[in-house]
C-alpha cells in the first residue's frame, strides 16, 4: 500500500493506467475508492495514468485531530506531495468538491504543475454554508450528518449515511471548522483549459456556472437533475464531457 510523506503525515495514494497523468481529488467524507466505485478509475484508466489518493482525514490517510492540518495551503501540499512520489511533474486535476477547493488552491500555491483542471460542484467564492459544524466535534454522528445536510441544503441517502458514519468523525468535524474565504481573485491566474461541471439541483449550480463564465479558457456542463452527492454517483454523465475535454488538450 503506497504512501506518500507530507509533513510528516502518510497519505495513501493509488497508481493505475498508462498515460498522461491525471491525479483524482475526491470530496468531503469520501476516498480514493469512490472513483472505483461509481466507474471512473476503470475508465480513465484506460487513456490515462490515474493517480488516486485519500485526503487528509479520510480512507487509509493519517487523521489528525487537529484543524489546523486541514487547511487548504496544506491539502494543497499533501497533493503535490503525492505527485512528488508518483514522479509526476505536471498533470491534470480532477477534483470534486473538496477536491475542487484544493483545485483552486493548487492554482495560487503550484500552477507550473497543472496542465488543465476539472472541478466539479466546486466555485472560488466565499462559502458560509460550512459555519453550520462550528460546535460539531464529531462525536455524535446524527449531529455531524444533520450539520452535512444543513451545508448541503439536501437530504442524505440511508447509504450514503452508513459510508459517512464509518469515517473518524472527529477529524473530519476539525476539518470542517476551516474557513472559505472567497479566492475570486484566482480567476485571473486560471488561464489553463477548465472544465466546470455540477448538478442543477446542486445549491451551488449557480455559483459554479458563472465562475466558468468568466474564463476564457472554460467549459461548464449542467447535469439535470443531479444533487451534489450525485455528482459523483454519476459517471455516466460525467465521464463522457471529462472524456471529450481532455482528449481534446494536448498530451
Amino acid at each position: 500500500m503506497p504512501f506518500a510523506i507530507s509533513d510528516q503525515r502518510k497519505i495513501h495514494y493509488q497508481v493505475e493506467g498508462e498515460g498522461p497523468p491525471l491525479l483524482l481529488h475526491h470530496g468531503f467524507t469520501s476516498s480514493l475508492e469512490a472513483w472505483r466505485f461509481f466507474g471512473f478509475t476503470d475508465v480513465l484508466r484506460q487513456h490515462y495514468r490515474v493517480i488516486s489518493f485519500d485526503a487528509l482525514g479520510h480512507g487509509q490517510s493519517d487523521k489528525p485531530h487537529d484543524s489546523a492540518a486541514y487547511s487548504q495551503h496544506q491539502r494543497c501540499r499533501d497533493a503535490l506531495a503525492v505527485l512528488d512520489a508518483a514522479q509526476v511533474e505536471r498533470t491534470h486535476f480532477f477534483g470534486y468538491s473538496l477536491g475542487g477547493w484544493v483545485g483552486y488552491g493548487l492554482v495560487r500555491q503550484a500552477p507550473e504543475r497543472l496542465h488543465s483542471l476539472i472541478l466539479g460542484a466546486a466555485h472560488p467564492y466565499e462559502d458560509r454554508s460550512w459555519e453550520v459544524f462550528r460546535g460539531i466535534d464529531g462525536t455524535d454522528p446524527e449531529a455531524f450528518i444533520a450539520a452535512f445536510e444543513d451545508l448541503l441544503d439536501e437530504a442524505i441517502s440511508p447509504q450514503v449515511k452508513m459510508l459517512i458514519r464509518s469515517n473518524d468523525l472527529v477529524a473530519l468535524a476539525a476539518a470542517a471548522q476551516q474557513a472559505r474565504p472567497s479566492q475570486e481573485e484566482l480567476l485571473a491566474r486560471m488561464d489553463l483549459p477548465c472544465l466546470f461541471f455540477c448538478g442543477d439541483a446542486d445549491a451551488r449550480h449557480t455559483a459554479v456556472a458563472r465562475t466558468a463564465a468568466r474564463l476564457a479558457r472554460a467549459e461548464f456542463v449542467s447535469l439535470p437533475g443531479v444533487t451534489h452527492f450525485g455528482g459523483l454517483m454519476q459517471s455516466a454523465l460525467v465521464l463522457p464531457p471529462v472524456l471529450d475535454f481532455l482528449g481534446r488538450l494536448p498530451g
